[in-house]
C-alpha cells in the first residue's frame, strides 16, 4: 500500500501513478453497461435451455466434443467464447454485477502449459478486479457451474503478457468453477482499516492496467477507489485512519491525473490535479502534472511557475528540470511568433531584408499616414469643440 516517495526517476513522476476523468469515467461505465453487460445477459439466456438439454449426453466422458454449437460468443467477435462442462443450478442463480463471487481458476497456455491456479478465487463482479475474460463471463455462469473459457490475449494479459510465464499476446484457455456469490459488504459499516484495504485494492488494480497502457479501465479502478473512500461512514475512524485514508485518496487522484492526461482529458485532469492541492498544497507530482497539463494546453505562462515551485521543492529532480527548460524555450518560440504577428498586422517600420524596387511601396507607410490622419482629425474635432463652447 505505501508508494516510494518522489525522487529524480521520470517513472515515478510520469508514469506511476498515471490515469484518468470522471466524465470520462461515467461514459465508460455506461458504455460497459450498454454494449457489454447488459446484453451478455440476453445473448446468454436464449442458448441456456439447448445447452442444459445437451449436456446430460456429453457427461461422463471427460472430454466435451468440439461441436462450435456448444459453444457461447460472447461478445460475437470469436475473441472470447464460453462452452458449459458441467451444469449448473439454473439461470436464477447467476451472479449479479457489484456482488462478491468466488470461483475456482485454472488457466493454461495454447500449450497446455499453467499458468494460474486458485482453488478460491474472490472478487467484485464488473469492478474489473480480475481479467476482462472473468469478468465477463462469470456473470453467465449458474451456481454450481463449470466452464471452459477460451480468451483471446486482448481480455488477459494484452501484448504485455505477464512475466515470467505468460508471455505477450498469449491467449488462455480458462476452466472456471462458480463457487458462490454474496452481496458486497455496506461501504457505510466498513471499519477503517476494511475501508483502507478496500481502496487500495481498486487503487492497485488501476495501477496494473495502467502498466497495461488501458487508461479507459485504470479509470474505471481509480474511480471505484475514490467512492469507496467518499462514502459515508456509521463507523467512527481514529485519526491514523483517516490520514492514512486521505493519503490513498491523494494517490488515486494523482494517478486520475495521470491517466487523463494519456487520454488528453486536459480539463479533467487539471481538476484532478487541483483536488490534490487542495489537500497537499506541496505536492510534487500534483504541482508537475498540472504544469504538464497547462503546456498541454499552450498556457505557457501559467505552466513555467507552477514547474519552478516543483522545482524549489525538489531542486535536483531531473524530470522536472528537462520539463522546465522545455517549457521555456516552448514559451519563448511562442512569444516570437506572436512578435511577429503583430508585425505583419500592425506592419514593420524596419526596411531590412526588402527588395530595393519595393522599398517606395512600404506595406508600413500606408498603415502609419492612417494613424497620423486619424490622430489630426481627432486633434482637429477636440480644437473645434473647444472654440465652440467659448463662443457660448
Amino acid at each position: 500500500g505505501t508508494e516510494p516517495s518522489s525522487t529524480a526517476d521520470t517513472a515515478q513522476l510520469d508514469t506511476a501513478e498515471d490515469f484518468e476523468v470522471l466524465e470520462e469515467e461515467d461514459d465508460d461505465e455506461e458504455e460497459e453497461d450498454l454494449s457489454e453487460l447488459p446484453p451478455l445477459e440476453d445473448v446468454g439466456r436464449p442458448p441456456a435451455l439447448p445447452r442444459e438439454d445437451a449436456q446430460p449426453l456429453e457427461q461422463g466422458g471427460g472430454e466435451v466434443a468440439d461441436d462450435p454449437q456448444e459453444w457461447l460468443d460472447i461478445l460475437g467477435s470469436g475473441l472470447l467464447k464460453k462452452k458449459t462442462l458441467v451444469p449448473g443450478q439454473g439461470v436464477d442463480t447467476r451472479p449479479r454485477k457489484g456482488q462478491d463471487v468466488t470461483i475456482r481458476l485454472k488457466a493454461t497456455l495454447e500449450d497446455g502449459s499453467v499458468v494460474e491456479e486458485n482453488p478460491a478465487l474472490t472478487f467484485t463482479l464488473g469492478d474489473c478486479d480480475v481479467l476482462q475474460a472473468l469478468d465477463l463471463c462469470v456473470q453467465l455462469l449458474e451456481m454450481g457451474e463449470t466452464a471452459l473459457i477460451v480468451s483471446d490475449a486482448k481480455y488477459c494479459y494484452g501484448s504485455q503478457g505477464r512475466s515470467p510465464d505468460i508471455p505477450p499476446n498469449a491467449a488462455l484457455t480458462l476452466e472456471v468453477e462458480l463457487l458462490a456469490a454474496q452481496d458486497a459488504p455496506d461501504l457505510e459499516l466498513l471499519s477503517g482499516k476494511e475501508k483502507i484495504e478496500l481502496a487500495n485494492r481498486k487503487r492497485e488494480r488501476g495501477n496494473f492496467f495502467y502498466q497495461q497502457a488501458d487508461y479507459v479501465l485504470a479509470i474505471n479502478s481509480y474511480d471505484i477507489a475514490l467512492k469507496v473512500i467518499g462514502s459515508s461512514s456509521k463507523v467512527d475512524f481514529s485519526p491514523d485512519e483517516e490520514a492514512e485514508l486521505l493519503d490513498v485518496k491523494v494517490k488515486c487522484l494523482n494517478n486520475l491525473a495521470a491517466s487523463q492526461l494519456k487520454l488528453d482529458h486536459y480539463e479533467a485532469a487539471l481538476k484532478s490535479c487541483n483536488l490534490v492541492l487542495e489537500h497537499q498544497p506541496g505536492n510534487i507530482k500534483a504541482l508537475f502534472r498540472k504544469g504538464k497539463v497547462l503546456a498541454q494546453q499552450g498556457e505557457y505562462r501559467e505552466a513555467i511557475p507552477i514547474l519552478k515551485a516543483a522545482l524549489k521543492l525538489e531542486p535536483s529532480n531531473k524530470t522536472i528540470h528537462a520539463e522546465l527548460s522545455k517549457l521555456v524555450k516552448k514559451h519563448a518560440d511562442q512569444k516570437n511568433v506572436e512578435t511577429e504577428m503583430y508585425r505583419k498586422m500592425l506592419g514593420n517600420p524596419s526596411a531590412i531584408g526588402t527588395p530595393g524596387k519595393c522599398k517606395d511601396k512600404l506595406p508600413w507607410s500606408i498603415p502609419w499616414k492612417w494613424l497620423f490622419g486619424a490622430t489630426a482629425i481627432a486633434l482637429g474635432g477636440v480644437a473645434l469643440s473647444v472654440v465652440i463652447a467659448a463662443r457660448n
